[in-house]
């Protein structure tokens, strides 16, 4: 894997050196930035994952676009650029989702193509067929009401602080941001919460492996799981996402159905899960959010906010490819060319806000960002997300209001991979905490808590993160 390193100053669409001939005026494309056999810098490893700022502030010499290689051998550009980026989101006519074409250019085993290869949903869809399926999803969502998401994320979450709460100390990512979204995809969509460690297990191991048979068996699982959940909706509807789906005036297929379910829990537990965690992890390591828990100033809300602009849990992505060859933002683009979207250099273009250091808009637009992506297809269920979130992390710090990070923040392990900013771990300590008695709520601190009111206490949770009190 080659180092990120300064590349070179950026050609610009003039003649080329050498070619006296070619020029704008003819319509011949000058070659590849990056001559062949030249290094180019590389979204993925240790290096990337460490500092990926750093290698965005090196890239921005080329312009509003730059070239990377995005796996070994596969090169995109990468738009850099706040503007750029909106004007690429914004344009369905120049730009397509499609990548069938692409990705009959990329070898079968490259780690690129489950994120990258074609299927029949909102995300590879253009036209009056992404306009489909985004109805389905858009209109399946608005049909759960906030107060009853939040309800199911309490419950959720008070059940596994539930498994470590008397431990004192727990990984919250393994632990809780990354099983929390499962558990919620598997009530929602329809399925008893019986079934929720099964989903937790096969996306796991997909998500995790470290061999072709590991990654392997975990997409055989978690195809099991989705073909008993389409089976069994099949012979019962619900009141659940999978149900509405099915009935949809859009007249969905089973497949088209399989789709948009595989792809609203795939896409939507990592951003989820990222989110929840980079969020925590920036609040436990700022004093300004320490405060927080004992009635201080900043919110959950505002380190989500914070780490939408910061450090977005996808960073790269919004995959297209020019429908002709385009001379775009002074760079030109060969028709079918993959570009991607990097929402955290465009948030950042002028700067960004480090944990503990004083607030402020920062990066682009006066605080605005494209942590959701823009334009048509703008990430269609926002809101519920934020909310998820938001109630995720106001529920653990009500219930370990004394949470604090057992490393420094500086020394935590991203996990490699050039679309996702996401921690490997995030370990934390707290004061322990004990159920009144089994599968029962409020909990108590221990090793104390023995007066009689705090013994026999039975009402739900109720406090929010902020107040300096654990919910009950």
């Amino acid at each position: 894997m080659n180092t990120p390193h300064p590349p070179p100053p950026p050609r610009r669409h003039g003649p080329p050196p050498g070619r006296p001939g070619a020029s704008r005026a003819t319509g011949v494309m000058p070659p590849p930035m990056a001559p062949p056999g030249s290094e180019v810098t590389a979204l993925y490893g240790p290096e990337f994952a460490a500092d990926p700022h750093g290698v965005y502030d090196r890239l921005r010499v080329y312009g509003p676009l730059a070239p990377v290689e995005v796996a070994p051998g596969v090169g995109a550009l990468l738009v850099l650029d706040y503007r750029a980026a909106l004007d690429l989101l914004h344009d369905p006519v120049t730009w397509s989702k499609d990548s069938r074409v692409w990705q009959d250019t990329i070898p079968e085993d490259s780690p690129i193509r489950p994120m990258m290869s074609w299927r029949p949903n909102v995300f590879f869809s253009d036209g009056e067929a992404h306009t489909r399926y985004r109805q389905v999803i858009t209109d399946s969502f608005d049909r759960i009401e906030p107060h009853v998401m939040r309800g199911h994320v309490q419950e959720l979450a008070d059940s596994l602080i539930a498994r470590f709460g008397a431990d004192g100390e727990a990984d919250l990512i393994s632990q809780y941001a990354r099983v929390l979204p499962l558990l919620l995809f598997n009530r929602v969509f329809g399925l008893p919460d019986s079934y929720s460690d099964r989903l937790v297990s096969a996306l796991s191991a997909l998500f995790e492996a470290n061999t072709p048979e590991e990654a392997a068996a975990g997409n055989a699982a978690f195809e099991s799981y989705i073909g008993e959940l389409a089976a069994a909706k099949k012979r019962e509807r619900g009141a659940d996402l999978t149900s509405w789906f099915m009935d949809h005036p859009a007249g969905l297929s089973d497949e088209e159905v399989i789709h948009q379910i595989v792809l609203t829990m795939g896409a939507g537990h990592e951003p989820t899960t990222n989110l929840i965690g980079n969020a925590l992890a920036r609040m436990l390591s700022d004093d300004r959010y320490y405060s927080t828990l004992s009635g201080g100033a900043l919110t959950p809300r505002d380190a989500i906010l914070d780490v939408l602009q910061n450090e977005p849990p996808i960073s790269n992505y919004s995959a297209h490819f020019p429908t002709r060859d385009v001379l775009f933002h002074g760079t030109w683009i060969r028709k079918g060319q993959l570009v991607l979207v990097s929402y955290a250099a465009a948030n950042t273009q002028h700067g960004r806000t480090a944990p503990g250091q004083g607030g402020g808009t920062g990066g682009s637009g006066g605080g605005a960002h494209l942590a959701w992506a823009a334009g048509p297809h703008s990430c269609p269920v926002h809101r519920p997300a934020l909310l998820i979130a938001t109630t995720a992390i106001e529920r653990l710090t009500a219930w370990l209001s004394d949470i604090e990070l057992r490393v420094a923040f500086d020394t935590l392990e991203w996990r490699n991979g050039p679309f996702h900013r996401a921690l490997a771990e995030l370990p934390a300590r707290f004061t322990p905490i004990v159920p009144d008695q089994a599968g029962a709520t409020p909990w108590k601190s221990s090793p104390s808590s023995s007066t009689p009111q705090a013994a026999t206490s039975t009402a739900r949770p109720t406090a929010s993160a902020g107040s300096g009190q654990r919910p009950g």
